[in-house]
């Protein structure tokens, strides 16, 4: 089901465009932003929204009209560094935009990519990429968010003195003056270093000529059972930004308090003393694995209280790839190489809606009021800069909403039962935790602990 606007309308749609808004007083919700319409015209939408979506939005939805109408853009042509396994590539490609050249340095992911992307040039290393296909409008990619702290407090990252990849990107922007920049990254960049990691990026950009707007968005929101929170960022000299990233907002669902025993709930096993991942109907981030690299999927307690981690088929359409996407990556390594590429990809169901709002943007995302960012301090879940300064206010994770299967029913294929072994060590680390567990849920792991303990003996 494509993904919705405001209105429930696809994206893309030449039809109204208007913003989700909650049915709560203006006051309730400071210091949400505002959109700033001369001429504002509210309704309620529910009776316009698709009926699949509506049990989703346990709450009234409100909505706001923008002044003027959109126009549909032109497919892009794409140049995706650091790809991976071609989450972002995919999802573009999806809107319509097309790939020109990959980059990516690791073996198992460029099998996978040569299989998917077949007849796209790969180059192996962005250091070494000298040039760009003539006629590249959007430049994409992502990058360890140390690298802008590493920058700023040596040489910076424009000029010529580079020792991080986030360097090699704005090397290329420079040479080819890309029109169109996209980036994402975990949310924790809008921390670093107290907010300078992020002034980084965004005086590297302003000095370009580029303007800039950012977002926290949850991949929940695109219909796959994953919360995983990333920061889109998009810098253009051609479009307003804020138009493609700003421009809707739903409210994040509300989860029911005890959900165990009616519907599935993800928690990371390999934790248990400060954190636990809980998410309900969801599993929580996928990971890369551990610092050795050994896998380490999230386990799920479903409805009748099995315990299982999920078949990497499933991961794979966790983050929005069909299922046996990185297949070809187990004719260079073992099989289990597959969980890393899976855990460090991005949600391909996002991009598809980022390419779609370059293609078809949302004006209303340039009428949002904000408070000036202030320097040392950590930055917003949204922000922006297009000629006036910059701002920042809070906006939801969750731009659209996406109805889907409840989690234990969306699995298509068998897990595999927590180990013995797992499930012991994650118990111990609960008794010298002082975290408040969900009702229920040890008194499931113990029973669990007791069935594969007996079958262990068998």
């Amino acid at each position: 089901m494509p993904c919705r606007d405001a209105a429930g309308l696809p994206i893309g749609s030449a039809t109204e465009r208007i913003v989700f808004r909650s049915s709560a007083t203006e006051a309730d919700h400071e210091p949400k932003c505002r959109y700033s319409h001369t001429t504002r015209m509210e309704k309620d939408v529910t009776s316009h929204m698709p009926k699949d979506v509506t049990p989703l939005l346990p709450f009234p939805v409100r909505a706001v009209k923008p002044s003027r109408a959109v126009a549909r853009r032109k497919p892009l042509a794409v140049a995706g560094l650091f790809a991976g396994i071609g989450g972002v590539e995919l999802g573009l490609r999806k809107a319509g935009h097309e790939s020109q050249v990959l980059c990516e340095i690791e073996p198992t992911a460029q099998a996978v990519l040569r299989r998917r992307f077949d007849g796209v040039p790969l180059h192996d290393d962005v250091t070494t990429l000298r040039s760009l296909p003539k006629g590249v409008e959007l430049l994409t990619g992502g990058f360890p968010c140390q690298d802008l702290s590493q920058a700023g407090k040596t040489a910076g990252i424009l000029d010529g003195k580079r020792s991080s990849l986030v360097g090699e990107v704005f090397r290329l922007v420079k040479k080819h003056d890309v029109p169109n920049v996209l980036l994402e990254n975990v949310p924790f960049m809008l921390k670093l270093d107290s907010g300078q990691a992020m002034h980084v990026l965004a005086d590297a950009f302003e000095k370009l000529g580029y303007s800039w707007a950012y977002r926290v968005v949850n991949s929940q929101a695109f219909g796959v059972p994953q919360r995983r929170e990333r920061v889109i960022f998009l810098a253009s000299k051609e479009i307003d930004p804020r138009e493609v990233l700003l421009g809707e907002e739903v409210q994040e669902p509300t989860p029911p308090a005890d959900p165990l025993g009616k519907l599935a709930c993800g928690f990371y096993w390999t934790e248990g003393i400060r954190g636990l991942g809980w998410a309900v109907d969801a599993v929580p981030t996928l990971k890369g694995g551990s610092t050795i690299g050994i896998p380490s999927p999230p386990a799920i307690v479903l409805p009748n209280g099995e315990v299982v981690t999920p078949d990497i088929r499933d991961a794979e359409r966790m983050q929005g790839f069909p299922a046996g996407w990185t297949a070809p990556a187990a004719t260079v390594a073992k099989d289990s190489c597959r969980w890393k590429l899976v855990g460090n990809a991005v949600t391909v169901d996002l991009f598809h809606w980022v390419g779609k709002r370059l293609r078809a943007p949302l004006p209303a995302g340039a009428l949002l009021d904000g408070r000036r960012i202030k320097a040392n301090a950590g930055w917003p879940s949204a922000g922006w800069n297009c000629g006036e300064g910059r701002f920042g206010t809070e906006l939801s994770t969750f731009p659209c909403i996406r109805s889907r299967e409840p989690l234990a029913d969306w699995l298509r294929h068998p897990g595999k039962p927590l180990s013995l072994r797992a499930t012991n060590g994650f118990l111990e680390r609960t008794t010298r935790s002082s975290l408040r567990f969900p009702p229920r849920f040890l008194e499931l792991i113990r029973q669990h602990q007791r069935r594969v303990s007996a079958d262990a003996r068998g």
